[in-house]
């Protein structure tokens, strides 16, 4: 016996949904669950906000580039 580590889903109706390691065979098998807080092991969750994305300037487009779609594509359109 050892022990095998991951994380499961508890849905509404009880039920319990997750993916098994790759070393637990397939069959039935017996375990254990501990439920521990969810402030334990987890930040505090911050609403995303795109502002916090980190900033690359490039400068500016070389003027020979176009982005034209007859420039970027052949004439069969791919």
């Amino acid at each position: 016996m050892h022990d095998v580590r991951t994380r499961i889903r508890v849905n509404g109706d009880q039920t319990i949904s997750g993916i098994a390691p790759p070393e637990v065979p397939p069959g039935e098998h017996e375990i254990t669950i501990i439920v521990t807080p969810a402030s334990a092991g987890q930040p505090p969750k911050k609403p995303f906000d795109v502002n916090d994305l980190p900033v690359v300037d490039l400068g500016p487009w070389p003027k020979e580039v176009s982005l034209r779609r007859e420039d970027i594509y052949d004439d069969d359109g791919r």
